[in-house]
């Protein structure tokens, strides 16, 4: 790698009014200097003055917001053989490629790993990564064919994840057929803007949310790859839930079915005031409202039957059409700024852990690129059956829960 030039860093540094970077330069070693220098070029400077702008428009004004049925069980049920049909004969081709998201840590959970590594077993060991794997091998088994998977680390846990896996020979799946690539990060800011430093040697980063796949697995070279192999779909799909069913063939078979840029599993939702994420149109495209986004008339919404309309709670599995994924590609996705507590160096160079938010992460969320898609296809699953979220330590959505319902399904614990 080139060399970074001091003065070039200094020059961009004093015009966008951040040289408290610099401030230790001079008390570390050539190598961490450069280190430094090297963090510093790669900030994109028009993200950060997002965080000093604000804008008074209210996003209810700016849309319209109407609901989306899903493809429900008893239609599914119906067609499922020629559903499974079609997807088998598209895992066969190996056309369809799958992307876990793995970048976040199990802090929620009191574990200081990848969350992917944390054992939800009771009697054996059963790894959250390994859950996830073993679902996958059942459609390997099934279609007779390996299914290229994509894992997006973060640069604070690609090396114990990829460790990991190799340590435990992959769960049985082909190596050949599994890639790492790290997610690309953002770094953290205060409230006046300014870029913060989480050591002297080191600006504070953070993973760019989970909109930012995509880009990741571009910039990491894997895009040239998918098109030589012939991949025309990529299902995503978060290390949360150890009972999602990855590149099902029916799912698959009834996305491309419905001539759909996209598709998304949803469960049926247990109460109008469950805090989940609805599939819907907005404008006239498909989108995700979140729960808090959403008036109380809206969650209470019923047809003549008295069904729900904003019915289906989304579970982070999609299945997307690479090509418009392309299309997409140069467009910007919105920048969400999340206030955050971000551990940084005090004017002493001391490291400080606020007890309250101090700065914003940036942020991109794939339920943006559902709305850059023209349609989508709203795939109902059975929540018993495929969701088992692991995201608390105790309570709903937790370790215990999770449990539970693989026990429920058939899974040694």
């Amino acid at each position: 790698m080139a060399t970074i030039n001091y003065e070039d860093i200094y020059s961009v540094l004093s015009e966008q009014d951040q040289l408290h970077l610099l401030k230790y330069y001079g008390e570390l070693t050539p190598e961490r200097q450069q280190a430094l220098l090297e963090q510093i070029s790669t900030i994109d400077w028009d993200l950060i003055r997002t965080a000093t702008q604000t804008s008074s428009e209210s996003k209810e004004d700016k849309k319209k917001i109407e609901p989306l049925g899903a493809m429900e069980l008893s239609e599914i049920e119906k067609r499922h053989d020629e559903f499974e049909a079609l997807g088998l004969e598209a895992l066969r081709a190996q056309k369809v490629g799958a992307v876990l998201l793995a970048g976040g840590q199990g802090t929620r959970l009191g574990f200081d790993k990848p969350k992917g590594m944390f054992n939800i077993g009771v009697t054996k060991p059963l790894y959250i990564f390994q859950c996830l794997i073993n679902n996958l091998m059942d459609v390997v088994k099934q279609a007779g064919a390996w299914v290229p998977l994509y894992i997006m680390t973060s640069q604070k846990n690609h090396d114990e994840t990829t460790a990991f896996f190799r340590e435990h020979q992959y769960f049985g799946y082909d190596p050949a057929y599994i890639h790492f690539f790290k997610q690309d990060m953002a770094p953290s800011v205060d409230y006046n803007g300014k870029v913060m430093l989480e050591a002297k040697d080191r600006i504070s980063l953070s993973p760019n949310g989970n909109g930012g796949w995509f880009s990741s697995l571009c910039r990491a070279g894997y895009l040239k790859e998918m098109q030589e192999k012939g991949i025309e779909w990529l299902s995503v799909f978060s290390v949360d839930n150890v009972l999602q069913r990855i590149n099902d063939p029916v799912y698959v078979g009834a996305v491309i079915a419905s001539g759909c840029d996209c598709g998304g599993k949803v469960v049926r939702k247990v109460s109008p005031e469950e805090r989940v994420g609805v599939l819907c149109k907005e404008d006239g495209k498909p989108a995700i409202v979140e729960y808090y986004e959403m008036t109380d008339d809206m969650r209470n919404l019923r047809d003549e039957n008295g069904n729900l309309l904003y019915n289906f709670g989304v579970t982070l599995n999609y299945l997307f059409r690479l090509k418009r994924l392309e299309d997409i590609r140069s467009q910007k996705l919105p920048i969400h700024i999340v206030e955050k507590k971000i551990p940084y160096l005090d004017e002493n160079g001391k490291e400080v852990k606020p007890e309250a938010p101090n700065g914003y992460k940036f942020e991109d969320l794939v339920l943006d690129m559902i709305h850059m898609m023209d349609s989508c296809l709203p795939y109902e699953v059975i929540r018993e059956k495929e969701f088992a979220p692991v995201k608390n330590k105790e309570g709903a959505d937790s370790v215990d829960t999770a449990r539970e319902l693989l026990k429920k399904n058939g899974v040694q614990i």
